[in-house]
């Protein structure tokens, strides 16, 4: 028998299912309901829970807990995380991208350049360390770390007696941008270049016992990446 078939109608749903399958995708990936799917606190258990396992931190430990974080999503992640341990959290600092911000009360939102520094990205790799060196070993540091972060945190590194500048590590990153570069081989240099990056925030945070919640944008989710 003819099947009738009207190709405006046909074209406006296959629209409607191409926006939802979008939507649908987006949501998934929100930092946001990410972090609130991975989080959960039972009093005053801590409790994290991901794809690689699972932790939990009994917060009556801790005389203090920071936020550090940087990357387009650690706004949202900071949020979520505010909305979760509210009071519990003494101070914080998290760097973005111009406008990815968000409302919070406890942690302080920074904006900086991305995806080539400038020089709010040397004050923001300041300030993040200056929080961390505050840690003592009694203290919880949470750290969100999301894509973007490396360009959002400058710090160039002192070597043999010379420091590098903001315009060198900007000069390295526009080549590196222009050549192709892979994000391995731009954070293989990256790291080679920063007083904050390749383990140097991680040694600023100790003694303090340090989570970190990673939303990755790298393919096959290598955090050495």
């Amino acid at each position: 028998r003819p099947v009738a078939f009207d190709r405006e109608v046909a074209m406006r749903d296959g629209r409607a299912d191409a926006e939802a399958i979008f939507r649908a995708g987006l949501g998934r990936v929100d930092p946001l309901a990410m972090l609130e799917q991975a989080l959960s606190l039972a009093g005053n258990e801590l409790r994290v829970t991901t794809e690689t396992g699972c932790l939990t931190y009994d917060l009556n430990l801790f005389q203090r807990i920071f936020v550090l974080g940087a990357g387009k999503a650690s706004a949202r992640l900071a949020l979520g995380l505010e909305g979760l341990l509210g009071e519990r959290i003494t101070a914080g600092v998290v760097v973005v991208k111009d406008g990815y911000l968000e409302r919070l009360s406890r942690i302080r939102l920074l904006e900086a350049g991305h995806p080539v520094p400038d020089a709010r990205s040397v004050a923001a790799a300041e300030a993040v360390m200056a929080m961390a060196g505050l840690a003592g070993p009694d203290d919880l540091v949470i750290v969100l770390v999301s894509g973007g972060g490396s360009a959002l945190l400058a710090a160039p590194v002192e070597v043999a007696g010379h420091r590098l500048t903001l315009a060198d590590k900007q000069a390295t990153t526009r080549t590196l941008l222009a050549c192709g570069a892979t994000i391995q081989e731009m954070n293989c240099v990256r790291k080679k270049l920063s007083a904050i990056k390749g383990g140097r925030l991680a040694r600023a945070i100790a003694p303090a016992r340090c989570l970190t919640l990673v939303v990755s944008d790298v393919i096959g989710d290598d955090l050495d990446v």
